[in-house]
């Protein structure tokens, strides 16, 4: 029997070599395995006829071969194999690409079962690779669900579902975790019952039902994990209340426009935090947009009026560098007391040295970069203030860093991801809230269309005709690289690395496309980023990883592929990233589903620009349906769980916490009943929480 925190290497099969490439999947451990949990399903419907196949769709046909396999050799190494088949109900082609040897599977008259994706080649459907299934294999499979699993090179779909098979069936799953009287409460089947029914469900009942108990616990450890830090922060004392300033005012006074009423009352609500016994502990939440980052530079001018330091973290070295520049434009047009110093990675040794010599000092009173401000090395003089932008969790590890070195400072976390209240108060259940939901007058609403695949070609003419007035574009894809397995009735995925040699064929010459993904190294990332907002590249094609991070208000296009993947929510943040700048600004939604809900769904983001009502109606019209697709929820990166989706199993978790807590904090000894529970948390849980990018 094998136990969860075994080495995959201990499974048979799995060699050093195979390892490896696991290693790839950020799989190390048995456990590691079990909970990479497949990406979709694919279900083996019954066999059709030909005269009912429609196109982007999955089937299985019985047809017979009706002429010899023809191939032509289209250029090197390339070339393509054609079949005709047929039943009593039609005829059709079925295509296959550089498998000349194809013919040697074939015979003319004789019948097959022929299982594939549906494709339109000449105004004609075509059978794209399908693969030739036996009698037999189409039994066993035929109305099952089949688990599809994000891979990596040399690491196939079938390869891990043997693997998960072999895992499932010798790990040791001793007691459940979960005590018998929580799960009878919620129906939430055991841990095994779930992991088997994750991965092999017999059909959607038990898919539905293995789910909701997995994503149950994703919620309920995370939320006990927010319970813990709530007490932690309660007891934080401000031992330096500070007293409002003018020069505040003075500012707002100045500024060429008037603050929003939100962005007064949030200002109102900082300043009272600050001047508190108690330290600020406070998320901001607000559309892009909204103004933000002026509510921050005055509390940040508050803070060094009053004599101390300020830190100002953002997700990353671009942003960094941008809000450094901003707040150095605001010193000098104001003359305001603000002495920036930026430390990034990036720096020289000298550079570095230099700026932490400063923030020891005390001669840089605002100190700008990423979360390397946080490391041993970085002395502060009088850290009293710690703003974070886009980092939603300001965890435990990071304030214990941060009191080791004698400071305990107010925390502003800054989000442009709008969340309904009622999920941001569960989510956030250690902050106090502010939400600005009102954006300045002067702001240009974005122009938004939801499109078919048809549209695709008059989207590259606007984009391109706005990249020849000078604009930038953005490209939005879901996946980095293409999947050449089948992905059940969804359609194919569009994929950065392939789109942006596409596109660079669809574009005039001179302009330049380059592309960025989660998978490049840091310093990749940061030069693609960089080179973009110095408009060195026109366009640039995406994965999610742009939804926070850069800000170019130049970009006046966001084109979404697939946008039926995404959540609303998501889409929205992803829109985020133009309409920055003083020029009109348009997204483009094209949907590769013909599914009318899909598109009625998308509507939504053509009604309303409000991130807030955006978010409400993401979590309305999405429902238990839709299992699975891209990650939907922007930085609660939870494996299953979306917090839409599935905001009533969210309440319920929240409600099954306060129980749990309330037991663990009034008994001196667990409960038998809990015991399991708590040890588990302790064990596997607590050790591991952390807060940032959650």
């Amino acid at each position: 029997m094998m136990h969860l925190n075994d080495s995959i290497t201990e499974l048979k099969g799995i060699g050093d070599k195979t390892a490896t490439l696991y290693h790839k999947l950020n799989i190390f451990t048995i456990d590691d395995l079990i909970k990479h949990y497949p990406r979709d399903y694919e279900e083996w419907r019954d066999i059709v006829k030909i005269g009912e196949l429609k196109v982007n769709q999955v089937y299985a046909v019985r047809a017979m071969v009706i002429n010899a396999p023809q191939t032509v050799h289209i250029r090197k190494n390339m070339s393509i194999t054609t079949v005709r088949i047929k039943d009593d109900s039609g005829a059709c082609d079925i295509i296959y690409f550089n498998m000349p040897y194809i013919k040697n599977s074939l015979q003319v008259g004789k019948q097959y079962i022929f299982r594939g994706r549906i494709v339109l080649k000449n105004n004609r459907i075509a059978f794209d690779q399908p693969k030739i299934v036996s009698p037999q294999e189409f039994a066993q499979n035929v109305h099952r669900l089949t688990p599809v699993y994000s891979t990596t090179k040399g690491l196939t779909i079938a390869a891990i579902t043997k693997t998960m098979h072999l895992a499932v069936d010798c790990l040791d799953w001793g007691q459940d975790y979960l005590p018998v009287s929580v799960r009878q409460r919620y129906e939430l089947p055991d841990l095994k019952t779930a992991v088997i029914g994750i991965h092999f469900p017999e059909n959607y009942k038990v898919l539905t039902a293995a789910r909701k108990r997995l994503v149950f616990e994703e919620f309920l450890f995370f939320i006990v994990s927010v319970m813990f830090l709530k007490d932690l922060t309660a007891q934080e004392i401000n031992d330096a209340p500070m007293t409002c300033v003018e020069a505040c005012q003075d500012l707002i006074c100045k500024l060429p426009y008037e603050l929003t009423r939100a962005q007064k009352q949030v200002w109102r609500q900082i300043e009272q935090d600050m001047c508190s016994t108690r330290l600020m502990n406070r998320l901001v939440q607000g559309d892009v947009g909204s103004g933000k980052t002026i509510v921050a530079v005055l509390a940040i001018l508050m803070c060094v009026m009053n004599q101390h330091q300020a830190a100002f973290m953002a997700p990353t070295e671009v942003l960094a560098k941008q809000h450094y520049a901003s707040i150095l434009e605001l010193v000098q047009n104001y003359q305001l007391p603000l002495k920036p110093v930026l430390l990034t990675g990036s720096l020289t040794a000298r550079e570095k040295r230099r700026a932490k010599e400063s923030i020891v000092l005390g001669t840089g009173n605002v100190i700008i970069g990423t979360q390397a401000l946080l490391q041993d090395d970085v002395d502060f003089h009088d850290l009293r203030l710690v703003i974070t932008d886009e980092q939603h969790r300001f965890g435990v590890k990071q304030r214990e860093t941060l009191a080791l070195k004698g400071m305990q400072p107010h925390i502003l976390v800054m989000s442009a991801t709008p969340i309904p209240r009622t999920l941001a108060l569960i989510l956030y259940g250690d902050l106090d809230i502010s939400v600005m939901d009102e954006l300045p007058a002067n702001r240009l609403p974005i122009k938004n269309c939801v499109v078919n695949t048809d549209y695709r070609q008059k989207a590259y003419e606007f984009i391109a005709k706005e990249v020849a007035s000078g604009k930038q574009a953005y490209v939005i894809c879901p996946m980095v690289e293409a999947n050449d397995e089948i992905m059940g009735d969804m359609p194919v995925l569009e994929n950065v690395i392939e789109y942006t040699e596409k596109l660079k064929k669809a574009l005039p010459e001179t302009m330049r496309v380059e592309y960025l993904h989660g998978q490049m190294n840091s310093k990749a990332k940061n030069f693609i980023m960089e080179e973009f907002a110095a408009h060195h590249i026109d366009v640039l094609v995406s994965t999610t990883v742009i939804e926070v991070g850069i800000n170019v208000p130049n970009a006046t296009v966001m084109l979404v592929e697939n946008a039926e993947r995404f959540g609303l929510a998501q889409l929205h943040q992803l829109r985020g990233r133009v309409g920055r700048g003083k020029d009109q600004s348009y997204c483009i939604f094209i949907s590769s589903s013909s599914q009318n809900d899909t598109m009625e769904r998308l509507q939504v983001l053509n009604r309303s620009n409000d991130g807030f009502f955006i978010s409400s109606e993401d979590m309305r019209l999405r429902g238990p349906g839709d299992l699975f697709g891209i990650r939907q929820s922007g930085q609660f990166e939870f494996r299953l769980g979306d917090i839409y989706q599935d905001a009533k199993i969210l309440q319920e978790a929240q409600s099954c916490s306060a129980m749990l807590y309330d037991a663990y904090i009034h008994q001196e000894k667990y409960s038998k009943e809990y015991q399991e529970f708590w040890k588990h948390y302790e064990t596997n849980v607590a050790s591991n929480v952390e807060f940032i990018n959650i």
